[in-house]
């Protein structure tokens, strides 16, 4: 009688099962972060061209200060509201220094939870090939007490062990491409980030 995969997770050892359980704690954080980054990703480029937009017609700081209070995700919004509501400077130097800070501040928040996708896509892998190994050693362990290597004996236990294999590349390919994925966004926006610092330079010390 055949048996489905549900049956022979269910039917693995304490050791495989704590191995699937890892695997899918892994796989379900890193499908909560990919969603959070794509809604985070699109929200900030939405809001960026409309920050975009409006910075272009607005010659006064403060009244372009007042119009970004609406662009909460927009680094480049964050960005000037940091810079402008502090005005801690007093020449082109310091407010350089400032702006520096605070783009680090931004391009850490555009890299946030992208190391647990890396460190998922990196891990789950071996640790699904830990679960088979044990799995694989557990059955050749069987077939010595039971005294048979039949395909009927040995099929069961191999089939559960490669499970863990197959579920850690499950919960591995999409980590990583989220992460290759979300990394180059990321640095799009960090390269934007850089050349609006310079061009914030001169629009608040021309006005």
């Amino acid at each position: 009688m055949e048996q489905s995969i549900i049956q022979l997770i269910f039917q693995a050892g304490y050791v495989v099962k704590a191995v699937f359980f890892v695997l899918l704690v892994f796989s379900v954080v890193s499908w909560t972060i990919i969603f959070y980054k794509w809604r985070l990703f699109s929200m900030a480029d939405k809001e960026t061209s409309n920050f975009i937009r409006v910075y272009s017609s607005t010659l006064d700081p403060k009244d372009l200060y007042i119009s970004t209070k609406r662009f909460n995700i927009s680094p480049l919004a964050n960005l000037f509201r940091s810079v402008y509501s502090e005005k801690a400077y007093s020449d082109k130097d310091e407010l350089k220094r400032m702006l520096k800070r605070y783009s680090i501040l931004e391009a850490s928040k555009l890299e946030k939870y992208l190391n647990f996708l890396a460190t998922t896509g990196s891990t789950t892998p071996f640790i699904g090939l830990f679960g088979t190994v044990w799995g694989i050693m557990n059955t050749f362990r069987g077939i010595g007490g039971a005294g048979s290597a039949s395909l009927a004996v040995v099929a069961p236990g191999i089939a559960e062990a490669l499970i863990a294999t197959a579920l850690g590349l499950v919960a591995a390919i999409p980590a990583v491409v989220a992460y290759n994925y979300y990394l180059s966004r990321a640095n799009r926006m960090i390269v934007e980030i850089d050349d609006f610092s310079e061009e914030l330079v001169d629009y608040i010390f021309k006005q």
